[in-house]
C-alpha cells in the first residue's frame, strides 16, 4: 500500500472583509497517496486555488492539513507550487538564478552544487542555453518551463500546479503536458493539478476530483483510461461526459 502524502480533514476557509465573511471551503476532507497525479476540476469560485494555497502554507485555515503526517502551518520546501501567472519569476534574476533561488533557501550555498542542480533542472525542461536570459526575454511557455524547473529542482514530495498552462496556445500546452508527465514519472513525485480543461485532466491525471461550491467533492474517481490518452479510446467519451455533468450539475439548475 502506498504512503499517504497528503491528508486533509475538515478543511474550512473563510475570508473576512470588514464586516462581511465569505465561506470558500467547508469541511473538505481527502487523502492523496504517493505518486498520484490528482487533477482538480470544478467551476470558477469553488475554492480550487484556495485549496492549493492552504496546502502550500500560504493561507491560514480551520481543520487539518498533514504532509507526510506533519501538520502544515506554513510554507516548506517539501511542497512547491507553480502558478498560472507568467510573472511568478523574479524579473531581476536570470533564468539560472531563478531556479537556484529555492535551492539557496534550502541551505545550498556552494556555487558548483547550485549550478549542477539548476543545469539538470533546466535540461529536463529543454531550456539548455537560456541560463543567462532574463524573464522578459522569454515567451510565456518558456517562463512556465522555468517555473516548473524551479519547482522540481528541490525534488519536493508534492507539486501543486494552479492552471499553469491555461494561458498558453494549444501546441505549447501539449508540449508542456508531455514534459510534466515525463518529470512526474522520472522524479516519482506527487502532483495536485488544478485545471478547467477536461481533456487536460484526462491526459495527465491518475485520479480526478470534481469540486462544487465551498469545495464540496461531487466526484472522486481513478482515471482508468490507457496512457497516452486519446479521444480514440472507446471509453473516452463516456468519461468526458461524466466529468462534464459533474462540473456543470449546479450551474444548469
Amino acid at each position: 500500500m502506498s504512503d499517504i502524502v497528503l491528508s486533509v480533514t475538515g478543511l474550512t476557509k473563510t475570508y473576512h472583509d470588514h464586516s462581511e465573511q465569505s465561506l470558500i471551503l467547508k469541511d473538505l476532507s481527502l487523502q492523496v497517496e504517493e505518486h498520484e497525479f490528482v487533477c482538480l476540476l470544478g467551476p470558477s469560485g469553488c475554492g480550487k486555488t484556495t485549496f492549493l494555497r492552504c496546502i502550500a502554507g500560504f493561507e491560514g485555515y480551520e481543520g487539518s492539513i498533514k504532509i507526510n503526517g506533519s501538520e502544515r502551518k506554513g510554507p516548506k520546501n517539501d511542497v512547491m507550487m507553480v502558478f498560472q501567472d507568467f510573472n511568478q519569476l523574479f524579473p531581476w534574476k536570470t533564468v539560472e538564478k531563478n531556479v537556484q533561488y529555492p535551492l539557496k533557501l534550502s541551505g545550498i550555498r556552494n556555487a558548483g552544487e547550485l549550478k549542477a542542480h539548476s543545469d539538470r533542472a533546466l535540461s529536463e525542461v529543454r531550456l539548455n542555453g537560456y541560463e543567462h536570459y532574463y524573464p522578459h526575454q522569454l515567451s510565456g511557455g518558456m517562463k512556465q518551463r522555468v517555473a516548473i524547473a524551479k519547482a522540481f529542482c528541490l525534488k519536493p514530495r508534492m507539486i501543486l500546479m494552479d492552471e499553469p498552462f491555461a494561458a498558453l496556445d494549444a501546441m505549447t500546452r501539449r508540449d508542456l503536458q508531455k514534459q510534466i508527465l515525463e518529470l512526474y514519472n522520472k522524479e516519482h513525485c506527487t502532483v495536485l493539478f488544478v485545471t478547467h480543461n477536461i481533456q487536460e485532466a484526462l491526459i495527465l491525471g491518475t485520479r480526478t476530483i470534481v469540486l462544487q461550491k465551498e469545495g464540496r467533492i461531487v466526484l472522486d474517481e481513478p482515471n482508468l483510461l490507457k496512457k497516452p490518452v486519446t479521444p480514440a479510446d472507446p471509453d473516452y467519451g463516456t468519461v468526458w461526459k461524466k466529468l462534464e455533468s459533474a462540473i456543470y450539475m449546479e450551474g444548469d439548475r
